[in-house]
């Protein structure tokens, strides 16, 4: 099999789009009015910003009530998180274990070398506001968070909890994202986490019904254990209806993209032509803005040494995508986890479907394009959802983990990764592993279903400790990474971002709206 398409990463382990971190349109513009001199853009016209998306989701509203997402743990499943400036307070960021390919090299371990990660929880925690500011007042923080002149995220008091899974490459394998999840579950309780949301901004093209896919299991799991999963509805919606998995699973809250069109009303916003919307069967269930979002860039990563364009103001980045509404979402989600401490996760979804502002011609036959319309924290009232959602049928997990690859696969030194066994080679067992969930001891210590992984506690500076990988992977290779990861443009050739990866609006001069990870 040939390997065009695919990235090489710094275990020489490549990728054709495995799972697509959902979207990332590069550079673009927004409206621009007086623009702020230490930011680079305008914060009150320029609808990518967080400034006005705060305020189009109702974020600034509850800030100004004391909700900022404090006490609330967000698992972030993504490429890791860089510690650049807005997201650099002490204690913010929690690194859990790395489980990506990048792991093995320990100067790397965390840390998001591709740019996407960081990008995402600068949207759902960063901010520049000191938290000293906050401190002890507890009604000041609307007015010093909602300040134009600092970049604020949406639960910007929240815990981000970093499960770094994609490499610096992107690469990753679904049996990466499926141990995060059972991980994010067993530590759910930490002291110091408390995980009440996990974001997981792509997805794959899995075609398995969800009631046997293994990654919607892991995620009915989180999501049994009190934890709200919010997730990409993809990229591909100019070729593909269908929702991403995990996203198709309705029990999730599956996120779809909006473009504010420019205005804080929501009457004229439209969902864009490559945003994914369901079908009528399994539609998203709300869209938040997801055009020209800007966020925290990471210098010299991936994204940035090849989109230069989408480069704002120094510290900022421009991208479009489900991945950045999904996060949008997740932030929202942090805010009323902490407004409503003891809100079951179907309560929380209930509430932000039953609140989000409707748009468009009611009736035209597109309400699977924009679910119930764009999320809107400020309206939640709990006694309005003191029943939960309808019942839907469990998803068994029994199913095929290859075929929730959607169709391609990790490739090693040309062995590619396929069939029922994780990236260590070993066999997938379904039934062993939903027992394990079910009893909660899937990770014992470091170790997820018997093999060493991770660490086993943490470690003295605050991270997950690491450990030593089996001794080969999947090719019987070493598990040993090199010095830096690969960014050369052989891993950017021309035909590695082809028409069914990232597509039209995907890398182009003018956004980051793509799909390598759906």
């Amino acid at each position: 099999m040939q390997t065009q398409g695919f990235l090489r990463g710094a275990l020489g382990a490549t990728i054709a789009g495995a799972l697509m971190f959902g979207g990332l349109s590069l550079g673009g513009s927004a409206s621009h009015g007086a623009v702020d001199p230490g930011l680079g853009y305008d914060p009150n016209s320029d609808m990518g910003s967080l400034s006005a998306i705060t305020r189009l989701v109702g974020a600034q509203a509850l800030w100004s009530q004391g909700y900022t997402g404090k006490g609330v743990g967000v698992a972030l499943i993504d490429t890791g998180v860089t510690r650049v400036p807005g997201l650099a307070s002490a204690g913010q960021v929690i690194d859990g274990p790395d489980l990506s390919f990048d792991s093995p090299n320990h100067a790397l371990a965390h840390l998001d070398g591709f740019g996407h990660g960081t990008h995402m929880a600068s949207i759902i925690v960063g901010h520049d506001a000191l938290r000293s500011s906050l401190s002890g007042c507890s009604t000041c923080s609307g007015s010093v968070l909602s300040d134009t002149t600092k970049f604020v995220g949406i639960a910007p008091e929240a815990t981000l909890v970093n499960l770094k899974v994609g490499a610096s490459d992107g690469a990753t394998d679904v049996s990466q994202v499926v141990a995060a999840i059972d991980w994010a579950v067993a530590h759910r309780d930490d002291p110091k986490l408390k995980i009440k949301v996990i974001n997981i901004s792509y997805g794959t093209n899995s075609l398995q019904d969800y009631h046997a896919d293994p990654i919607a299991f892991a995620t009915e799991n989180a999501w049994r254990h009190g934890i709200v999963v919010v997730a990409a509805a993809g990229n591909d919606g100019e070729s593909v209806a269908n929702l991403a998995d995990p996203a198709y699973d309705p029990s999730v809250v599956a996120v779809g993209a909006e473009d504010p069109n420019g205005t804080m009303k929501t009457s004229d916003d439209f969902v864009p032509t490559w945003a994914q919307h369901g079908t009528p069967d399994r539609p998203v269930d709300m869209v938040a803005p997801g055009v020209h979002v800007l966020g925290l860039r990471v210098p010299g990563s991936l994204v940035d040494v090849q989109n230069p364009s989408a480069v704002v103001g120094g510290r900022f980045f421009r991208g479009s995508g489900t991945s950045q509404a999904t996060a949008v979402v997740t932030g929202v989600v942090a805010l009323l986890r902490q407004r409503f401490p003891t809100a079951t996760p179907d309560q929380i979804k209930a509430m932000i479907r039953g609140t989000a502002h409707g748009f468009g011609t009611s009736g035209d036959g597109k309400d699977n394009y924009r679910g119930t319309g764009v999320v809107d924290g400020s309206q939640g009232n709990l006694s309005n959802y003191l029943k939960t959602l309808a019942q839907v049928l469990p998803a068994l997990g029994l199913g095929s983990l290859d075929a929730a690859r959607g169709g391609v696969h990790l490739s090693d030194n040309g062995v590619l990764l396929t069939g029922e066994r994780d990236i260590f080679a070993d066999q997938w067992k379904p039934i062993s592993w939903i027992l394990a969930n079910t009893l909660g001891n899937a990770w014992v210590g470091g170790n997820w279903r018997g093999v060493p992984w991770a660490g086993a506690t943490w470690g003295s500076d605050g991270s997950w400790s690491p450990t030593t990988w089996p001794a080969a992977d999947w090719a019987g290779q070493p598990w040993t990474a090199g010095a830096t990861p690969v960014w050369d443009g052989s891993a950017w050739r021309g035909n590695a971002w082809r028409a069914d990866r990232w597509s039209g609006n995907a890398w182009r001069s003018s956004s980051w709206s793509g799909s390598s990870w759906r």
